[in-house]
């Protein structure tokens, strides 16, 4: 049975530090993220924009921003922790919540410069992997072990739920039976790891799990429903398009497309067998993907085919976000760039 983490630290060498530092750090005092000439260079993990400011977090509580549209980079003047990052979000231009291993969770009103410190349990050797902003003060933290974390005052303080998602509805429950019947072993167990939470827009979200796993909520997270599975294998992100279309990516480069908000699916060929990690739609309708050994996908027809764009370095990326003027701010194990994509890749046929 697949691990989020662990299948993270045997595949995706962007991600090698989680296996280990989620034992390691918890005999370890607190102490804050260490300056770093090459901060910008090291593992980052995940990426946000707060407001024109983009904010990258990663290895040993480094935390670095970029106003130039991920050109340069200058690392946080104060991060109090030196776990792992994993993910990043922004309430406003100023207000940003990040989180890690420890179960360590930081606050930001200062558009990430500074941080501070509102919760951490390392005695729960249980990571948080991705966290969402929402509106009015609203923030989720999810994890390892089907971790669950709730504010409502912006990241200041932290209520833990029991993650319990409705089985699928009628049309989808009879695809979805065995994965069902498989997470309620796995709850009994501690949970499946929840990899990804995004925003669907409005009251909608998704979570993208271990053992293909996916899951939806129309309430901005107070109840989840599980989604038909096209897949075994874990997923690492769901990208939610317009016209109820989504895409669920993951292992080996599997990528499927649904079109009806996730209650059937569609397999979409990558020519890559590359963990796919990370995606962002860009400003010009284009959808980028991202994933290890330097992957990059592009498609400009709404995620019904996608062209291989490989990076020379061949460097495993983690994370994306379009910058606008055909360029993408990507992270992963080489740290903070921005990628310019060629006229052709950027606005022509995505078709292979």
């Amino acid at each position: 049975m697949e691990r989020a983490v662990a299948r993270r630290a045997g595949e995706l060498a962007v991600l090698a530090a989680i296996a280990t530092a989620c034992t390691a750090s918890a005999q370890e005092p607190v102490r804050a993220a260490e300056p770093a000439r090459l901060a910008a260079h090291g593992l980052l993990i995940a990426i946000a924009a707060a407001g024109p400011r983009l904010v990258a977090v990663g290895d040993r509580g480094v935390i670095v921003l970029s106003d130039d549209r991920g050109s340069s980079w200058t690392q946080a003047r104060y991060v109090p922790t030196q776990a792992l990052l994993t993910g990043v979000c922004f309430l406003d231009e100023r207000r940003g919540v990040a989180v890690g291993h420890d179960e360590v969770i930081l606050t930001s009103d200062d558009a990430g410069r500074t941080w501070k410190r509102t919760h951490d349990a390392p005695q729960a050797q249980r990571p948080l992997l991705d966290v969402w902003c929402g509106a009015d003060g609203s923030v989720i933290a999810v994890g390892a072990y089907s971790a669950y974390l709730t504010s409502r005052d912006g990241g200041a303080t932290w209520r833990e739920t029991k993650f319990t998602p409705a089985s699928p509805g009628p049309r989808a429950r009879q695809a979805a039976a065995g994965a069902v019947a498989e997470q309620e072993e796995a709850g009994a167990a501690g949970g499946y790891h929840l990899n990804r939470i995004v925003s669907g827009g409005g009251q909608r979200l998704y979570i993208a799990g271990e053992a293909g796993h996916l899951y939806a909520s129309e309430d901005a997270g107070a109840s989840w429903r599980t989604l038909a599975s096209p897949y075994e294998g874990s997923f690492f992100g769901v990208l939610p398009l317009a016209d109820r279309v989504l895409l669920a990516f993951g292992l080996r480069g599997h990528l499927y497309r649904s079109a009806d908000e996730g209650a059937s699916w569609q397999p979409i060929e990558t020519a890559t067998v590359a963990m796919l990690t990370g995606a962002a739609a860009l400003d010009s309708g284009s959808i980028a993907i991202v994933g290890l050994a330097g992957v990059v996908l592009l498609s400009h027809d709404g995620g019904r085919s996608f062209a291989l764009v490989q990076q020379a370095d061949r460097s495993g990326l983690s994370a994306v976000l379009g910058v606008g003027g055909g360029r993408l701010a990507v992270v992963g194990e080489a740290g903070a760039r921005a990628i310019a994509l060629e006229p052709r890749a950027a606005a022509g046929s995505a078709a292979p």
